[in-house]
């Protein structure tokens, strides 16, 4: 019987502008890294939070790593517990799914603890419970694309992965500045224009047909963001120059990342992402803000087990 397992999730961009909690892709080089024990009470302990900047929770139902293997607990009726042990490699408040990352984590790892082990298609809604405790709802934006790697569609009880072209690549550069989800998520609130829904909808079957079809000319026109985007850019500095580079350096569409400040943009090649990134960063740079910056494929691998003894 395995006691002990470890496993790491990637970081990701949620929304990918025009799929508001409900589209999402990794990206890798950066995520966070769960060590998960199997324990004989039947409880959730968390024994530590590694290489984060602020405080997070200890206490099990208010860490998102926590409340998902909680979840699956209760749901399992399992007669043991898990101790937790995590390593935070993701920003807090970037908009590259730290806090999906962790649950996603702590699932995998404990997920090879089982004797029964689950798909992980399974394991989503117990990482949705998860993610609710960051973010205040259970949408699955960044834990699909964590699960299943890649670019995926993720409704309240499905995942679907969407084909990509494997030479497509994303940039993501993160501002060295923290915007909390729940404050971005209150910019959205207000009255909206019955037209705009109808835009958001045709970008993003725009977006899903280009994907699907491998067409960057369908993708260049769908990926504009003009629900979500217009209402949360005021509160990036240094946004709308950042975004600027991007298509200026021939990105097919370029948006906030998630919740933000972080901001990502699609090109057709890898050479072309590693070149945008530099102007991205300058654009930050300009508003004052020093800045990471990563260049991944869009199919990207999704969260991994790293080891199980």
């Amino acid at each position: 019987m395995r006691q002990q397992a470890s496993a790491f999730s990637p970081a990701s961009v949620g929304n990918v502008g025009v799929g508001f909690d409900i589209l999402g892709h990794v990206i890798e080089g950066v995520g966070d890294n769960v060590t998960v024990r199997r324990i004989d009470a039947p409880e959730v302990r968390i024994t530590g939070i590694h290489g984060a900047t602020v405080d997070l929770p200890l206490d099990a139902p208010g860490n998102t790593a926590g409340a998902a293997l909680i979840s699956l607990r209760e749901a399992l009726a399992l007669p043991f517990g898990f101790e937790v042990e995590i390593g935070k490699g993701i920003p807090l408040g970037s908009g590259m799914g730290g806090s999906a990352a962790s649950c996603v984590a702590a699932l995998v790892a404990a997920n090879a603890l089982l004797d029964a082990p689950l798909t992980r298609e399974q394991l989503y809604p117990h990482a949705l419970v998860g993610e609710a405790v960051a973010s205040g709802g259970k949408h699955g934006d960044n834990l699909g694309p964590m699960l299943l790697g890649g670019l995926v569609l993720s409704t309240a009880d499905r995942l679907v992965r969407v084909p990509v072209p494997d030479h497509w690549h994303s940039v993501l550069v993160h501002p060295e500045a923290i915007l909390e989800t729940r404050r971005a998520r209150a910019a959205l609130q207000g009255a909206y224009e019955l037209k705009e829904f109808v835009a958001q909808s045709a970008n993003l079957a725009l977006v899903l047909a280009g994907c699907h079809a491998g067409d960057a000319g369908l993708v260049r026109e769908g990926l504009r963001d003009v629900l979500v985007e217009p209402r949360r850019a005021p509160l990036i500095v240094g946004f709308g120059a950042a975004k600027q580079a991007a298509l200026d350096a021939n990105a097919m569409g370029a948006s906030i990342s998630g919740a933000g400040p972080s901001v990502f943009a699609w090109f057709e090649s890898r050479g072309e992402a590693e070149a945008a990134a530099p102007a991205v960063q300058a654009a930050f740079a300009a508003a004052g803000f020093d800045s990471q910056a990563w260049v991944s494929p869009i199919n990207a691998t999704g969260a991994e087990l790293l080891s199980a003894t």
